[in-house]
């Protein structure tokens, strides 16, 4: 069918007459039900092969990659639209476009999906249905005036079909039929499989990155392996046992890394200020935009004598994002390779900072412009141990401070003040900003640095909502000093996630004046960290560290030992802390080496290296916390295992609702 002829006619030729000629085509055909499932498969097939270059950055490497990612989608074309045969032979054609929409809406989802996250869709991710209705613009943001064209397959099967202008035969498909459709497609994934294992040797047993799932074996066959490992995990509590702990302890231990005698101890009784920086990458540290600079008060703790600045600090968070961030560093462990920790395991016992630090006398709480229901927070708070939860119906959340994701910055800093001075010190307080957030919307007058000209809205406006999470931060500290609470807290602030996706390469490119390929990205993983200590003599620190070494490192400037608890991170400022970073996916970051992908740069040039049995070993390491740390999530193995002079935490005594809190403490 030439689509041209159909513009030159200036649209004379409608979808009647299109479908009318490709049937004509089908029938043709021995079987004419077979012709219209062959059309169906085509269809299908070329739409979701054009999804996958157009959409999706896999990674495609060599001429066998490139013949897979051709050739997946047909085996599950074949079978999914082969189960329309099952059932009664008079809606065969019906359940057909049905499957097809279906299919359809999932491909789309996933496309909508990786736009934002450069990652797809799990099960468990499903479960985070309460975030969806404060999404709003990110959504429209991520919406495209072709989308419908991913539907287009499905439209022109729904014409045949409904129109009754299409004559279709009845469908005489007996059980050899049925079976060579269904072989024929267990045939072609069976290949398709044996040449991925070719290329990618334990595909299914080894990686943590969907990426590869997909791109060897497609969307809905991962759709398949993503269910079968949701199952598994499901079932790892039930079967958990004490016994299972015991190999964890023993990992633990012996990572320990025994704290520095001359930072052990130094903020002992101080309180702690945690202030998360959402979606802050640490390339905005020092950048000067048209010659100004976009993060002047954050820059100026680079150079603070009593602030600690680590430079090769590397965000660690999987599909949780931001929950992710906070769950590693209320545990120092991992998010999971599916969904978030927060929405699916809200309910596992923890040993987290707030219990922790409630044996020491301090008061713990989250300061938060968004809702309590969002990501779940309400709920795993209380798993936690923290004191209160000041959600958004402690703030004045009028039209004009509310965009976005919820309450500004500024005005968030400004009404988080008077809760701050309700409680009794030492505390323990994280407050989560919001403003710079995707899609980084700003109003004229709370823009005070022009925006970036890529021409990516995304990538422009992102300076101009760092630059308002700077201001806002400084009026805060602004506070704190005046109030006196600076001389007498530990504040730590930190990136959460990146805030710039590989989708947007390109105009990164003009941002950072160099091309942006799989190595450059993985350094771009890198989120500020900054600890002030009064008192102490800080300095730029180039160790390499994650968002799971955070835990330890503020226990033991705290006087705190760490040993006893299980964390898979290890202090930061310990001569004994290991720098290795695994990301959620497998891949890995090290002073010397950078993975991704299956495939290894030198860390400080850039250049490929091959694979050594040194590299071997740091990836057995990455694998053994991996693996481990999701073996305590999916197992809940904490509630066999209580530290010694731990009190377990009682989720029943917590109550976030605004009320109770007026009334007194939460417990």
């Amino acid at each position: 069918m030439d689509l041209s002829r159909i513009r030159d006619k200036g649209g004379e030729e409608n979808v009647k007459t299109i479908g009318k000629k490709l049937l004509t085509k089908c029938r043709s055909l021995p079987n004419q039900y077979i012709g219209f499932f062959i059309l169906a498969v085509l269809l299908f097939w070329l739409k979701t092969y054009v999804a996958y270059l157009a959409e999706f950055n896999l990674g495609i490497s060599n001429s066998m990659q490139e013949f897979l990612l051709l050739i997946n989608p047909i085996s599950s074309a074949v079978f999914f639209f082969g189960l329309a045969l099952l059932g009664r032979e008079t809606r065969v054609y019906r359940r057909l476009v049905t499957i097809n929409f279906i299919l359809s809406f999932i491909l789309y989802a996933n496309i909508v999906y990786y736009r934002f996250f450069s990652d797809f869709i799990t099960l468990p991710t499903l479960t985070q249905t309460k975030n969806f209705g404060d999404l709003g613009g990110s959504i429209l943001e991520l919406l495209r005036w072709y989308d419908p064209l991913y539907f287009l397959d499905t439209i022109i099967l729904a014409v045949i079909v409904f129109s009754k202008r299409f004559p279709l035969p009845p469908v005489r498909a007996g059980r050899v039929k049925k079976g060579v459709i269904f072989a024929s497609a267990i045939l072609m994934f069976s290949v398709n499989l044996a040449l991925a294992e070719a290329d990618r040797p334990q595909l299914l047993t080894r990686t943590f990155d969907r990426n590869y799932i997909v791109k060897y074996l497609g969307v809905y066959n991962y759709l398949i392996y993503d269910t079968i490992q949701s199952m598994k995990s499901s079932t790892q509590r039930a079967f958990a046992n004490k016994s299972d702990i015991t190999t964890v302890l023993n990992h633990v231990q012996a990572t320990y890394a025994e704290p520095n005698p001359k930072y052990f101890g130094v903020a002992k009784g101080m309180n702690v200020i945690y202030i998360h920086l959402e979606s802050f990458q640490n390339f905005l540290i020092n950048y000067k935009l048209n010659g100004q600079e976009v993060t002047p008060f954050l820059n100026s703790l680079t150079r603070d004598p009593n602030t600690f600045y680590f430079d090769n600090f590397f965000h660690q968070t999987g599909q949780g994002k931001t929950s992710d961030a906070e769950f590693m560093l209320e545990n120092s462990l991992y998010g999971l390779p599916q969904g978030a920790v927060f929405t699916t395991k809200g309910q596992n016992t923890y040993h987290a900072a707030p219990a922790i630090l409630r044996q020491y006398g301090y008061t713990s709480a989250v300061f938060h412009g968004n809702y309590k229901s969002f990501w779940n927070r309400d709920e795993i708070y209380k798993s936690f141990g923290f004191d209160h939860f000041f959600d958004a119906s402690y703030y004045d959340m009028n039209d004009e401070d509310v965009l976005n994701y919820g309450l500004k910055d500024k005005p968030f800093f400004r009404e988080s003040i008077p809760l701050l001075e309700t409680l009794k010190e030492p505390f323990y307080v994280k407050f989560i900003t919001l403003s710079n957030h995707f899609p980084y919307p700003i109003s004229e007058e709370d823009a005070t640095i022009p925006p970036a000209t890529t021409g990516d809205g995304t990538v422009d406006r992102y300076f101009q909502t760092a630059r308002y999470l700077d201001e806002a931060i400084k009026e805060f500290f602004d506070y704190l000093k005046k109030s006196g609470l600076y001389d007498r807290s530990v504040i730590i602030l930190y990136g959460d996630h990146y805030g710039i996706s590989e989708n947007h390469n390109k105009a990164m490119s003009q941002i950072l004046g160099k091309e942006i390929t799989p190595y450059e990205h993985a350094q771009l993983q890198r989120v500020p960290l900054f600890i002030h200590v009064p008192g102490i003599k800080g300095g730029v620190i180039h160790e390499f560290g994650g968002q799971i070494d955070l835990l330890p490192t503020l226990l033991h400037l705290l006087g705190i030992d760490s040993k006893n608890y299980v964390h898979f991170g290890t202090d930061l400022l310990s001569p004994d802390h290991q720098e290795i970073i695994p990301f959620r996916n497998g891949d890995f970051v090290t002073p010397t080496v950078t993975a991704v992908n299956g495939k290894y740069y030198d860390t400080k040039t850039g250049e490929p290296l091959e694979e050594t049995p040194e590299i071997q070993r740091l990836e057995q390491i990455v694998r053994t916390k991996l693996d481990l740390s999701d073996k305590v999530v999916y197992g809940d193995l904490l509630r066999f295992y209580t530290p010694k002079g731990f009190e377990p935490v009682d989720p029943s005594k917590y109550d976030y609702n605004k009320r109770e809190n007026e009334e007194g403490s939460a417990q």
